[in-house]
């Protein structure tokens, strides 16, 4: 079997959303490495708007409310080698 890449999560402390990513994230056995977006400028002016933001590398793969169904998708894009879709900001940044 595949195994998942290590993704990152970047978080802020008292995000009720970020908490939710992250159970469901554990409960769909991802390999995650968690990001205080507020612990470095540099993230917070990128996704100080935007937490949760689940990312492979550099690459944004979603935002905001990250469903168990959402994060079942990207797990199996994952999974066949497929890089899933970046999210793009609304803004367009």
């Amino acid at each position: 079997m595949t195994q998942l890449p290590l993704l990152t999560l970047y978080t802020r402390v008292g995000c009720h959303l970020c908490e939710q990513a992250q159970e469901h994230l554990a409960r769909l056995e991802f390999q995650v490495q968690l990001l205080d977006v507020d612990s470095r400028p540099e993230w917070r002016q990128r996704y100080g708007h935007d937490v949760p933001v689940l990312a492979l590398e550099d690459q944004v793969l979603a935002r905001g409310v990250l469903s168990p169904a959402r994060l079942s998708m990207i797990k199996l894009q994952l999974l066949r080698g497929a890089a899933p879709p970046s999210t793009h900001h609304p803004s367009g940044t």
